[in-house]
């Protein structure tokens, strides 16, 4: 007894079957195309296996010859530091005896007793800058605070103090 698959020549029992029996051992019988297909395979099995070396060659994403040679550290380079020191303000100091307010010109600041402490302000307080101006006033030798200097400098020029004769500038 025959079944539908040995009758119409299809390999196995179902006739959705795609393959012929015939036609699937004439492949492999054909040393032509067997032969052609093992050198294409050859090659492309080749191919794979010198990727997997590679792959397998480098460390941490490094190339494998670069390993087994020399390791170079690269050099360490000390830029020497540049130190920017601003310049020196020398203070200079007016003195306005009449109301106890240094001006200080080097920083545009004028100095007085607020409450029995010393500030520095940019502004005077009590009279207007241009008013203070007007006033008498003694050029200072001191470079530093002028509360260090103060006491001596009221017994020198008190509030009345005013330059002596006429042809004395106002500084």
């Amino acid at each position: 007894m025959q079944t539908f698959g040995t009758v119409c020549g299809y390999f196995g029992l179902h006739p959705i079957a795609t393959a012929s029996y015939s036609d699937y051992f004439q492949f492999m019988n054909n040393k032509k195309h067997f032969f052609k297909a093992s050198k294409a395979g050859f090659v492309l099995s080749a191919v794979v296996l010198a990727a997997l070396i590679e792959c397998a060659g480098n460390a941490n994403g490094q190339n494998a010859r670069v390993n087994a040679g020399i390791n170079v550290t690269p050099p360490v380079v000390v830029a020497p530091s540049i130190v920017v020191t601003p310049p020196v303000i020398q203070d200079n100091y007016v003195y306005y005896p009449s109301y106890g307010v240094y001006y200080n010109s080097s920083r545009h600041q004028y100095a007085y007793q607020d409450r029995g402490a010393w500030v520095s302000r940019p502004a005077p307080s009590g009279v207007s800058a241009d008013v203070l101006r007007a006033s008498p006033s003694v050029k200072m030798d001191f470079h530093d605070s002028p509360e260090k200097h103060h006491a001596e400098m009221v017994q020198k020029y008190p509030k009345n103090w005013a330059p002596p004769g006429p042809g004395h500038s106002k500084q």
